[in-house]
């Protein structure tokens, strides 16, 4: 196992992107949960890019990234756990904060991944709203996990919060 990101990443509309794309609107959220029946906060909809959503709307989430060789042992201490498919459309990929403020770059080959997202506390951060700078970490984490895998349909595998809930039914919504 590799990590690839492990620090506090800034959310604004509770949102971090991973992109591997120079399109300006990668990541449009009703596109991000097409066919994502059901499934919500990590969306994989638009290809090369990942959408993930958190419970903090403004400020600093604790924020893992890794990179596995086969897939993780589940983690069933996570309180909201989800799988998409995910193949990078470049050798560039990135963690993006929103607008693009600061970004990791994940070092992923192009090929097929599944991407297990895993979340705590976001019902906590959904409470705060807004983190400012100089005020300690609200309890929502968020975990991002890659290992190469064929492409398989999304999954939510766990979910307890209504934060989560309610990304789960926006995902299953048609749009208009």
């Amino acid at each position: 196992m590799k990590v690839l990101v492990s620090e506090e990443v800034l959310v604004d509309y509770g949102q971090i992107f991973v992109e591997s794309r120079d399109d300006a609107d990668v990541c449009d959220l009703h596109d991000a949960f097409t066919g994502q029946e059901g499934v919500g906060l990590c969306g994989g909809g638009t290809g090369g890019a990942l959408m993930l959503l958190t419970g903090l709307r403004i400020g600093g989430v604790g924020f893992t990234a890794e990179l596995h060789d086969s897939p993780p042992a589940l983690d069933e201490t996570w309180e909201e756990i989800v799988e998409v498919p995910f193949r990078p459309a470049s050798e560039e990929t990135r963690l993006v904060q929103w607008n693009g403020q600061s970004s990791w770059e994940l070092g992923l080959e192009v090929r097929d991944y599944r991407v297990r997202y895993s979340a705590t506390g976001m019902a906590d951060g959904h409470s705060k709203n807004v983190r400012e700078d100089d005020e300690p970490q609200t309890d929502d984490r968020y975990l991002l996990q890659f290992w190469p895998a064929p492409s398989e349909p999304a999954r939510l595998l766990k979910q307890t919060s209504f934060v989560a809930a309610n990304w789960h039914r926006f995902a299953t919504a048609p749009v208009g």
